[in-house]
């Protein structure tokens, strides 16, 4: 089976083919640095992370290229509430979303460009536009580009052009349509502002991912990253002034879906947005990666701190499984032809986690039948799957973790206990009370006491 993957250009499941074959292209939508990120923005990281993930493991090369949005309205607003330079706000908030990240194992982009570093290469593009007759100035200082020209725009997202609202992001009365956007904007007094053509000014937020993308990836590339959110304006839009300039653009367009809270798009206008750093006192990176990452992308993530204890939880079980099973032979990264069909297909890792719980199943069995050849192989798959999820434990990336204070201890001492626990039920289930005393005492040799109770076994330190 080769690898087929949603894309929201054509509403349908295809098989990926590179444009280069053995090698792919990524431009991944990345933050605006005007805040520090919630798990809402860093869902697209893991997810697209995974994907990246997948397609190493397959055997291509990937150029992955995230942006980074260093000029926003967005950002010279808190730049005066919080009394600072506009470029110092950028780099606070840019360090934020990069420790986040790491602290997550997302992988470093292969280039992160920010916008204000390719002012050069948006005034080449924005020129080209107005050669080819799709952009225009009014005389302001603003340049829009001219939608009504473009028989393709909003192709992607299935809408009618004379449904929209004004594009909202200047005076319509200077505009040909209320609906074209700006690509520059001109720059007012006390604001940051790059000289062009048409006068001083800064870039619109479509511009920058189209000059940016072009220049790492060209003028054709195979796969663009983003939030559902990102479809209208922003996607449509790149796709309308990259096209009208004569690229190809992107063959895939790929978006994962939101973390939502009482069923409501995570994000700071609502006021629940989860600032990972404070979410990261409550649990490990490797766990919140777990929880982020164990939903389709396209699937909404309905988030709670009892859904995350409870992912988190399970997660220490195969963590503690593994640690046994280190304890039997070397356990080996080893990618299950399951385990491949399943992300193959549009990286379906909710069926991929199901066959990891089938796997943890047998290879506790294995422990207690003394079976330790199939539990080191059991493991092996475990690994594999985790290595591609990127929440493997013997990840060197999550020594911080490992090397926390005593709370991060005692999470993986309950992650050992619990495996055991497991094992110790599933044998009474099959009425292997012989078994199941072994692993009582097992228990008991750590000075751990166990009381069974009408919720299931409960364990203390004696």
């Amino acid at each position: 089976m080769s690898l087929s993957l949603y894309n929201t250009a054509t509403r349908s499941v295809d098989t990926f083919k590179a444009i280069t074959p053995g090698k792919v292209g990524i431009y991944l939508c990345g933050a605006t640095v005007q805040a520090e990120p919630h798990i809402g923005h860093i869902r697209s990281g893991v997810n697209f992370d995974i994907l990246r993930r997948w397609l190493i493991h397959s055997g291509y090369k990937v150029t992955f290229i995230r942006n980074v949005t260093d000029i926003d309205d967005k950002i010279l607003h808190k730049a005066v509430h919080e009394k600072a330079p506009w470029w110092a706000v950028a780099m606070k908030y840019e360090r934020a979303f990069t420790d986040a990240y790491r602290a997550l194992n997302v992988m470093p982009p292969t280039y992160e460009p920010r916008a204000t570093g390719h002012i050069t290469q948006m005034i080449s593009l924005m020129e080209r536009l107005v050669e080819r007759g799709y952009a225009y100035a009014p005389g302001n200082g603003d340049l829009y580009l001219e939608v009504r020209k473009l028989a393709s725009y909003l192709t992607l997202s299935g809408q009618k052009l004379d449904d929209l609202l004004p594009a909202g992001d200047a005076d319509d009365s200077v505009k040909r349509d209320p609906r074209d956007f700006a690509l520059w904007k001109s720059s007012k007094p006390g604001e940051p502002s790059w000289p062009t053509p048409w006068g001083d000014g800064r870039p619109g937020w479509h511009l920058e991912c189209s000059a940016m993308a072009h220049a790492y990836l060209g003028e054709e590339f195979d796969i663009h990253g983003g939030g559902l959110d990102l479809i209208f304006p922003h996607h449509e839009n790149e796709i309308a002034q990259s096209q009208a300039a004569g690229y190809g653009f992107a063959r895939v367009w790929m978006h994962n879906a939101w973390v939502t809270a009482s069923g409501e798009k995570m994000s700071k206008s609502l006021g629940n947005s989860l600032v990972v750093r404070e979410i990261l006192k409550r649990v490990r990176g490797i766990e919140l990666r777990w929880y982020l990452g164990s939903a389709h992308y396209r699937s909404m993530l309905e988030f709670s701190f009892e859904a995350l204890e409870e992912s988190a939880t399970s997660f220490r079980r195969i963590e503690g499984f593994l640690h046994r099973a280190k304890e039997h032979g070397e356990v080996h990264v080893l990618i299950s032809d399951e385990f491949k069909s399943a992300m193959d297909d549009d990286l379906a890792v909710p069926t991929a986690l199901a066959l990891l719980s089938g796997w943890l199943r047998s290879g506790n069995s294995a422990i207690t039948d003394g079976n330790f050849t199939a539990v080191v192989e059991e493991a092996s798959k475990i690994r594999g799957a985790l290595n591609v999820l990127g929440c493997d434990p013997f990840d060197s990336a999550f020594d911080a973790d490992k090397s926390s204070d005593s709370s991060s201890q005692k999470e993986v001492l309950d992650g050992l206990i619990a495996g055991l626990l497991q094992e110790r039920e599933e044998a009474r289930a099959r009425k292997d009370f012989a078994a199941a005393d072994r692993i009582r005492d097992r228990i008991s040799t750590l000075g751990i006491t166990i009381e069974d109770t009408a919720s299931g076994p409960r364990w203390s330190i004696s």
